[in-house]
Parts: C-alpha cells; sequence; structure tokens
C-alpha cells in the first residue's frame, strides 16, 4: 500500500512541475474546451508546446479528448478536476502567506 501511496504522490508531483499544466487544467476549467481557446487563453505559449502537453494529460487520464463531428475539445476528468483543486488551493495559499502586504 505504501508503495502504491508513493507512486502516487510521484505522478501528481511529476503533472504539478511540469510547465503550462497547471495553466491548461484552468484554461479547460474555465469552460476553454477548443484547442484554438486554450491556446489563446495562455498567453505565450506555443501550438507545440500545447500538443505535447496536451498529449500528456491524455495518456495520464487527466482529460479526454472528445471528437465529435470532426470537432475536438478536451474536457477535465475526476483526476484533472483535483489537480484543479489541488492548484487552487496552492494560490490560495500563495496569497494568504506570500503577497506582500
Amino acid at each position: 500500500m505504501k508503495d502504491k501511496i508513493f507512486n502516487g504522490f510521484e505522478i501528481v508531483q511529476d503533472l504539478i512541475k511540469l510547465r503550462w499544466v497547471p495553466e491548461i487544467l484552468k484554461s479547460i476549467d474555465q469552460g476553454h474546451e477548443r484547442y484554438s481557446d486554450i491556446l489563446n487563453s495562455i498567453p505565450y505559449m506555443s501550438h507545440t508546446e500545447l500538443n505535447r502537453k496536451l498529449a500528456i494529460l491524455t495518456d495520464k487520464r487527466v482529460i479526454n479528448r472528445v471528437v465529435e463531428d470532426s470537432n475536438i475539445s478536451y474536457t477535465l476528468l475526476n483526476f484533472g478536476e483535483d489537480l484543479v483543486h489541488i492548484f487552487n488551493h496552492l494560490e490560495n495559499l500563495e496569497e494568504r502567506y506570500f503577497q506582500s502586504s
């Protein structure tokens, strides 16, 4: 059981430290489900980087890639929703303890 918990922590830690992952997940959470909407909501992010990260997040079952009538969209899976919750909590901690007065 201890190894399973440690492996789960490693997976979460690996995803959290990847550049752009928090921004992508928060963008999807805010309703930007189409590729172009996600890209346009994140300043300075390249097409190549977004493609890479969406592939990783899909592979890790954080997001779901939905194809409907040749339209592609992305939705958060439960794991993705939990990660967004973690990111929001970390932002709250930053605001609470590290913002200059």
